[in-house]
């Protein structure tokens, strides 16, 4: 059992942008309203390896499809900002939107991509120019459980990747297929991408001890002004069961749950994905 082939019937095209000195990465295809895709962050992750199988079938529906790789992954710069951390990630991309020219989009989301939504949204300080909201497996909790210990202790190894990849799919054919791990593996270990991804957690020794994962949920769902679609995985290795509550709070929300699938729910159940993400934007 092997990945299927990512969708060719529209053309994709793989473009760089200067944003304020930092070059840019970015997918590009189709033709119409934007739709701008925000990639998850586990090691190698990208827009190529996140949306190879959304981008193309949103294209056909009518879309201008634009992902970016975030700020140090995939092929944008490889840089990590150590004070403000992730907000300097924010900053990035919304910088490379206003150098888009992109003044109105709706925004699709996986994982990272969908948390970062949630918590620009909620914030009364939005800094993305959101319509509309789509989010897979973002929001709700995050423990810190022996799934995500094996996505944080990776060594660059096809083993290590594996299991990743386990953790983030149900489906056999995303972690048994020799070639896709390969594949994850090299992504994973270019010049700097190894390297940006584990800096997130670089701790001063004069700073207490602390992860990022297992703290309580403080996104303020209630405070989110813009229609989101929220789909969950029923099988998330990376969430608690019924996690996906949360999102139902969001004033005007339709939150869907995909039964048996994993975190990456995007790539693992593509088509059920976009069917759900075109009704949703049309």
């Amino acid at each position: 059992m092997t990945p299927p082939a990512p969708s060719k019937e529209i053309p994709v095209y793989s473009r760089f942008l200067n944003v304020g000195g930092i070059r840019t990465h970015y997918l590009d295809s189709g033709d119409g309203p934007p739709v701008v895709l925000l990639h998850s962050g586990e090691f190698g992750g990208s827009a190529d390896l996140c949306w190879e199988y959304n981008i193309a079938p949103l294209a056909a529906a009518g879309h201008r499809v634009i992902a970016p790789d975030w700020l140090g992954f995939g092929r944008t710069d490889k840089l990590r900002d150590f004070v403000s951390g992730s907000d300097r990630m924010v900053r990035h991309m919304a910088a490379f939107l206003e150098t888009m020219a992109i003044d109105e989009a709706d925004f699709v989301g996986a994982s990272m991509g969908a948390t970062t939504l949630l918590r620009e949204s909620s914030s009364g300080r939005c800094r993305f120019p959101i319509r509309r909201m789509v989010l897979a497996s973002g929001g709700g909790f995050v423990p810190d459980n022996p799934e995500r210990r094996k996505i944080l202790d990776y060594d660059g190894t096809p083993e290590a990747m594996e299991a990743i990849l386990r953790a983030n799919f149900t489906d056999p054919a995303w972690y048994a297929d020799r070639e896709y791990i390969e594949r994850r593996v090299a992504a994973s270990i270019e010049p700097g991408a190894w390297e940006a991804v584990a800096a997130a957690r670089f701790k001063s020794p004069a700073t207490a001890p602390r992860t990022q994962f297992g703290q309580p949920d403080t996104i303020a769902y209630e405070n989110i002004p813009f229609p989101t679609l929220a789909v969950a995985g029923g099988a998330d290795q990376l969430r608690e069961p019924g996690y996906h509550s949360a999102l139902e709070r969001i004033p005007d929300s339709k939150v869907v749950v995909l039964d048996g699938a994993g975190h990456l729910l995007n790539i693992e159940r593509a088509e059920e994905f976009n069917t759900l993400t075109v009704e949703f934007l049309a």
